[in-house]
């Protein structure tokens, strides 16, 4: 493994506090502490231009900032706080803290059902204390693992997270480091893995002081952020080093569970070991010390199984990744839309490879990208595959934001989740899907730079070019869109909702008692000769799901020793109703799905 060096400002009771940071090209570097007059110390350079030094006086709530070159002051930019945004100055914090989760060990990946959200806009505070008041409702619906949405400091307090430019620094408007500890906390103690969004393919424009204190960027690539961080060039061992130290401290420090790595197809790195094995290396290593699992889960577009292969055959290691073309199979099946990159799917015979083959695009030609992409993933296990039906990239990054919820009718909405929900793979939902919520989810910024606030919406314009998307987008900079996308948690008022809920604890029990150890290899999946029924069977569980996509009532036969489970038409789930079930024919509603289970 690479050097590794701690970072930042930490704390030690009776001694003070220890304050690193990296810059090679300076001469002088001091710290600043922002007491009752500014306090400055000079720091010591040691190896590679680390510069070093104890603040016998700094206690967690001092202030401070770096101070290069008898020049410019910085925030820290490995800040664990930054109490007043991201140009004040940095916070010491302490990581002593009162945890009681002292008997959680984490949860096999086989058995997490994710929901991703939004700290924002999940809850009306919009902060971790909002989601910890929202724990039990997930808790009964039979969620097993949240995933937030970055939480990394970004400028002012609307924001995806994607913007984030103090990796090491929890949002100040969401309750900070000390929120996020209480939030992972109450989770632990109600069964809840935690997820958490990590983004090392690029910073934000806004608060970024990186560059003043080295080369954390390259030109060697472009992204579509500008530079690209630096991973493989001149000291690119100290930019390796900040990120592996950044995914320790949320694993260790905070006790995440699970790190979801953003676009990491962005994380451009030609040299001998991938940046991303060696972070699973060093996450292997923790693993170890603590004598818990840790999952890094990648999100990539590229279908390729170097990421979760092992390591000792060629691979990075990584524990799962998200499966985009689960979602673009059902997607294009279910609303007809084949705009944009949706063009290369739309058939439903894909439905049925991707169900057994995990990727679609497994080698294969694909006109919208104009190349051949993806590996063969038959092979991999099922559990490194996480799938949705929604998410916040293919729900926010719609002209509107609108959910599958105004793009299909209620009863189609029963056959996705259990396309999810019952599938072989990593199930994941997207906060507010499983009882229907009708508020859009769309992109928000508060950016301070008004040219910056011009340049993303004029950016966001573009985005929507290659899709046939009618009306104006959004202002991304509005309160109002901000408060467009907020949940309204209203399946308690309204009785479809209520019963699309119903529906997906439904499905979501039956996973746990039924589907607990799920395998492609045991997965037989066909569809009818007018590919309207699609039919997939876990063999060694004896359950079938059996989903009509078409708005016609379909007839199959051949169920004779299975019994009815479940049935979307039923009308305690909000259905038209449904015809009796007779042995060997059964007659399927329109867009509906009956999970059928092998008699004893």
């Amino acid at each position: 493994m690479g050097i590794t060096r701690e970072i930042g400002a930490h704390y030690v009771q009776e001694k003070g506090t220890t304050f690193t940071f990296w810059a090679p090209d300076a001469e002088q570097a001091e710290v600043v502490l922002h007491v009752n007059s500014k306090q400055t110390i000079p720091l010591q350079r040691e190896a590679f231009g680390y510069w070093v030094g104890l603040a016998e006086d700094a206690k967690p709530g001092t202030r401070y900032t770096f101070k290069l070159d008898n020049d410019k002051e910085f925030p820290d930019p490995a800040s664990q706080s930054q109490p007043d945004g991201v140009h004040e100055a940095s916070e010491v914090i302490s990581h002593t803290y009162n945890w009681t989760d002292q008997n959680w060990k984490n949860l096999p990946l086989e058995e997490y059902i994710i929901y991703e959200l939004h700290v924002g806009t999940f809850s009306e505070e919009g902060t971790f204390e909002g989601i910890i008041n929202k724990l039990p409702e997930l808790k009964d619906l039979g969620i097993t693992a949240i995933e937030l949405m970055p939480i990394a400091q970004f400028p002012g307090e609307r924001n995806w997270g994607y913007d984030g430019v103090y990796p090491f620094a929890a949002q100040n408007s969401y309750g900070g480091p000390e929120g996020l500890k209480k939030l992972v906390d109450a989770c632990h103690k109600a069964g809840i893995a935690v997820v958490l969004d990590v983004v090392y393919n690029h910073l934000g424009p806004e608060g970024n002081y990186t560059s003043s204190f080295g080369p954390y960027f390259t030109e060697k690539y472009n992204t579509p952020w500008g530079a690209a961080l630096n991973f493989d060039d001149a000291h690119s061992d100290h930019v390796r080093n900040f990120f592996i130290q950044n995914a320790l401290m949320w694993l260790r420090d905070f006790k995440i569970d699970a790190l979801r790595l953003d676009a990491v197809h962005a994380i451009l790195d030609t040299g001998a070991k991938h940046f991303l094995q060696e972070l699973q290396e060093h996450v292997n290593h923790l693993e170890q010390q603590l004598h818990k699992p840790f999952y890094l889960i990648a999100e990539s577009d590229l279908n390729d199984v170097r990421l979760i292969n092992p390591i000792e055959n060629g691979g990075y290691g990584l524990a799962a990744q998200w499966m985009d073309d689960y979602h673009h199979a059902i997607h294009t099946v279910t609303t007809g839309e084949t705009d944009g990159y949706y063009s290369d799917f739309g058939k439903p015979e894909h439905l049925v490879k991707t169900l057994k083959h995990s990727f679609i695009y497994n080698g294969m030609y694909s006109e919208y990208r104009k190349r051949t992409i993806g590996t063969d993933a038959t092979a991999n296990p099922a559990k490194q595959f996480v799938v949705c039906s929604q998410n916040h990239d293919q729900v926010g990054n719609r002209m509107l934001g609108e959910r599958l919820t105004k793009l299909v009718s209620f009863e189609m909405l029963k056959p996705i989740a259990a396309l999810v929900i019952l599938s072989p793979y990593t199930p994941m939902l997207f906060m507010g899907e499983e009882y229907g919520e009708e508020n859009p989810f769309q992109f928000f910024v508060s950016h301070s730079d008004k040219d910056l606030v011009e340049a993303v919406r004029k950016g966001r314009k573009e985005e929507f070019a290659s899709f046939a998307w009618q009306g104006e987008a959004p202002d991304p900079q509005s309160e109002e869109t901000f408060n467009n996308s907020k949940l309204q948690h209203s399946y308690t008022e309204s009785e479809k909702q209520n019963q699309l809920r119903k529906f997906y604890k439904e499905l979501i029990q039956l996973r746990k008692s039924v589907l607990k150890k799920l395998c492609k290899e045991q997965l037989e999946a066909t569809l009818n000769e007018e590919e309207t029924v699609l039919q997939f069977t876990h063999t060694s569980a004896g359950l079938r799901c059996v989903i009509n996509f078409s708005d016609q009532p379909q007839t199959i036969t051949g169920t004779q020793g299975w019994q009815l489970v479940l049935n979307s038409a039923d009308t305690k789930w909000g259905g038209p109703g449904s015809d009796n079930y007779t042995s060997g024919v059964i007659t399927l509603q329109p867009e509906s799905v009956l999970v059928l289970q092998a008699k004893a």
